[in-house]
């Protein structure tokens, strides 16, 4: 039986003027340490590693990764030592991600821009883990066949009618489980994080294509909503976090949820969706990345209240 998220109705005057319903998906609420797409991306492939024997989770990602802290979390909480490959030089002190995943008991080592390039190589893998006990390799994001098998889930546990689901995508693993999970039902749309995320369209159909041997074409990437980049964001975009956590009390992330969201009622605005249109919005948790992005940025959460 799939684990259930609870959905959260939002009331706004907007969607009551637009005949638009709009639920998030607390995905977020799902573990403590491991929230939303993560604990779905990480799930089977704990499993696996288990019945495989192995005794070190590695894998890869940025300086302020949610990916990287929710493995040092599963690492702690399942038993499994961690090693994180880190783009770029290695800064002290650590930022609050890696400060994190380092006292959850990760091993971080760090890569240049150049080796970084090559995480996706088989002879690169074959290198790094010889000096790992007994490994298992995580690719960046989480984003594998199994991890497509934990977010079809996702789909499957809404116990509620719904007509579209969004979701942030940032590697496509999360997407490619919605679009699996769906199996041809409804809408699905993913806004990508990153600038130029037209590149999804092909990972999101080639993992989809694995895991079901089908192909979908109920879904869509709306690639207008990055507001500059991954991890990038304008006043616009703070704003609109500022105002929806005080609307609603969920807090949202400047790098996922919050472009996604903000992108959900910018076409609710412009009458993309039909009168009558429910809509659910998939929150993936990332919440933990606001220490570091406010460190980042010179921001203060106390901008939300």
């Amino acid at each position: 039986m799939p684990e259930v998220s609870p959905l959260q109705i939002l009331q706004d005057p907007l969607l009551t003027q637009k005949g638009v319903e709009v639920a998030v998906l607390r995905e977020d609420l799902l573990h403590p340490g491991i929230p939303g797409n993560k604990w779905r991306k990480l799930h089977y492939n704990l499993q696996a590693a288990r019945a495989q024997g192995a005794e070190t989770l590695v894998t890869f990602g940025g300086a302020f990764s949610n990916h990287i802290a929710a493995v040092a979390v599963a690492g702690k909480e399942f038993g499994f030592a961690t090693i994180g490959y880190i783009r770029g030089e290695e800064t002290r002190p650590l930022n609050p991600t890696l400060q994190f995943a380092t006292d959850c008991g990760m091993h971080l080592r760090y890569l240049s821009r150049a080796e970084y390039r090559l995480r996706a190589e088989a002879r690169f893998h074959a290198e790094i883990l010889k000096t790992a006990p007994k490994p298992y390799l995580l690719p960046e994001g989480g984003t594998n066949l199994l991890a497509v098998k934990g977010c079809t889930e996702i789909v499957t546990g809404i116990q509620e009618p719904w007509d579209v689901l969004c979701v942030a995508a940032g590697t496509g693993g999360t997407l490619a489980g919605i679009v699996a999970g769906a199996a041809g039902k409804g809408k699905i749309i993913g806004f990508p994080a990153l600038k130029g995320g037209e590149f999804l369209a092909k990972e999101v159909t080639e993992l989809v294509q694995a895991y079901t041997g089908q192909t979908y074409t109920n879904w869509e990437l709306q690639t207008g909503y990055h507001f500059g980049g991954y991890a990038k964001h304008t006043p616009e975009l703070l704003t609109f976090i500022r105002q929806f956590y005080q609307k609603h009390a969920i807090l949202l992330d400047p790098v996922y949820t919050g472009k996604m969201l903000h992108g959900v009622f910018d076409l609710i605005r412009q009458d993309y969706f039909p009168v009558g249109t429910k809509v659910v919005a998939v929150h993936t948790g990332g919440q933990q990345g606001w220490a570091g992005y406010a460190q980042r940025y010179g921001l203060t959460l106390d901008f939300l209240i």
